[in-house]
């Protein structure tokens, strides 16, 4: 498992001073789609306990992990044609099928523990409504990186409560997916944000903040029984989304430097 992990990542580290193109990450996403990290032989064992826990929030992230990002993909494809970033649309596809991946995954997940897969969820409800009314890929982008961000530390929690071996490795998966989800994410809002004056990056850093905090509250309120059971009470929830959200902005503050690098440098960096 720790094998496959590290094929993954092969390759691939580099300077954070650096960026990638659209083709690189249809490259990455391509290779990283062919890499099996689940043993499907094993028998899930799951306790009474950690399925009190952790089933409802398993049950509503497998339904969110399998949108079918057409409202996404609407966006993506007008960016593409107003900047000229013709691989830009394929790279988000690919993006979207490896999401696909994990509900997919949860979802046989769910079907080997005798559980039913829900079709409808509050949180998931709202969500879509957001996304339905989005055209916007800046939008798209800080509210993509907010739900991975939240991800990474929900599969962490889901990780850390259970000894079920078999959705330990369905976790470590969706994981090492999430690291290279935000970067691509996050390298397109910084190629955005930096084309913006002095005046929009305040009023946007204002709107990317109340967004961010809005939704990781909205999280921890429909998964705080799984977050607890893994370790995270509210405010250590707090402390690690306030750091992820630092990052973020400490990267933005550096989107010209990015911007500028030249294409012949621009490799994949996606650290775990």
């Amino acid at each position: 498992m720790r094998r496959h992990a590290r094929d993954a990542m092969h390759g691939v580290s580099t300077k954070t001073t650096t960026m990638q193109t659209s083709q690189n990450w249809i490259a990455y996403f391509r290779k990283n789609l062919q890499h099996k990290r689940i043993d499907w032989s094993i028998q899930p064992q799951l306790t009474d306990a950690e399925r009190k826990n952790i089933l409802p929030s398993v049950q509503a992230w497998q339904l969110g992990e399998t949108s079918d990002g057409a409202h996404l993909l609407a966006a993506a494809k007008k960016y593409a044609d107003k900047t000229g970033d013709s691989y830009y649309y394929e790279s988000v596809q690919l993006f979207i099928k490896e999401e696909q991946k994990h509900g997919n995954n949860l979802g046989l997940y769910l079907d080997m523990i005798g559980e039913k897969r829900i079709t409808s969820d509050w949180g998931d409800t709202l969500f879509r409504k957001i996304r339905y009314f989005n055209t916007s890929m800046e939008l798209w982008t800080i509210a993509v990186i907010t739900v991975e961000s939240t991800a990474q530390i929900f599969y962490q929690s889901l990780k850390d409560a259970t000894g079920c071996t078999l959705l330990k490795q369905v976790c470590t998966d969706i994981l090492i997916d999430e690291a290279a989800h935000i970067s691509f994410q996050l390298q397109r809002l910084q190629i955005i944000f930096a084309g913006k004056t002095v005046m929009q990056k305040i009023v946007c850093y204002q709107f990317y903040r109340l967004f961010y905090f809005s939704t990781i509250l909205v999280v921890w309120m429909g998964h705080r029984t799984a977050f607890k059971a893994g370790g995270n009470h509210f405010f250590r929830y707090m402390r690690k989304m306030n750091m992820k959200f630092k990052k973020t902005i400490q990267k933005l503050q550096t989107a010209n430097d990015y911007t500028r690098a030249a294409p012949e440098i621009i490799t994949i960096n996606h650290p775990l």
